[in-house]
């Protein structure tokens, strides 16, 4: 067996606990979810968890490991992450349209939700660090391929992380879709978006760096 039980058990436990840990992302699911309704919530869900798949993919090649080498490329990624943020938090302030009414969501919505979790996620340096500092903690290079370790511990965090994130972005949505029956309600909700845009930038640039 490539990842032995005692492993498992070790992990998974382990995994569903961070899962549950307020964080970036389980924010801006729920920012998203609020934004736009319950699908966008999801999709932002699935991209969230597109980036950390491909975070985890990069680990097990050794790539991210040159990036965390290098302080200066580094801080090119969590600035440009930070600017992303507030830039998604400016489309908020701004967007005086209907945005918290999911029964006019058009299909793109969802597609552009799920590409910006992507993007938040993989210019999210503090990923790439976690991911190279809790995984490898459960590999086994004896027991086989690292990157195929790797892979399948990724997976399992990805899907209790995926789980919790759509809940989280799904009730958002649903929350949403009752509150904009309002107009200064749902513009209330706009800016609550928009704040927790830029709560998630500021916990970015002013977090320890690891």
């Amino acid at each position: 067996m490539l990842i032995p039980l005692e492993t498992l058990l070790i992990f998974i436990p382990t995994a569903l606990a961070l899962n549950m840990t307020p964080g970036n992302d389980m924010l801006f699911c729920l920012g998203q979810g609020i934004k736009s309704g319950p699908r966008a919530g999801l999709a932002a869900s699935f991209g969230i968890a597109t980036g950390a798949m491909i975070h985890t993919l990069l680990a097990g090649l050794g790539l991210a490991a040159v990036v965390v080498a290098h302080p200066v490329a580094l801080e090119i990624l969590r600035w440009a992450g930070i600017g992303y943020l507030v830039w998604l938090a400016f489309q908020s302030f701004r967007d005086q349209g209907g945005v918290l009414k999911p029964a006019k969501t058009a299909p793109a919505t969802a597609i552009k939700a799920w590409r910006d979790g992507i993007v938040v996620n993989l210019l999210n340096p503090k990923i790439i660090v976690f991911v190279l500092a809790f995984i490898p903690q459960f590999v086994d290079p004896a027991r086989g391929s690292v990157l195929a370790q790797f892979l399948i511990l990724g997976v399992i965090l990805n899907i209790g992380g995926t789980i919790i994130n759509c809940l989280v972005g799904g009730f958002a949505g649903k929350l949403g879709q009752f509150l904009s029956r309002s107009a200064r309600l749902a513009r209330a909700f706009q800016i609550f978006t928009g704040c927790v845009f830029l709560a998630l930038a500021a916990r970015l640039a002013f977090d320890k760096r690891a």
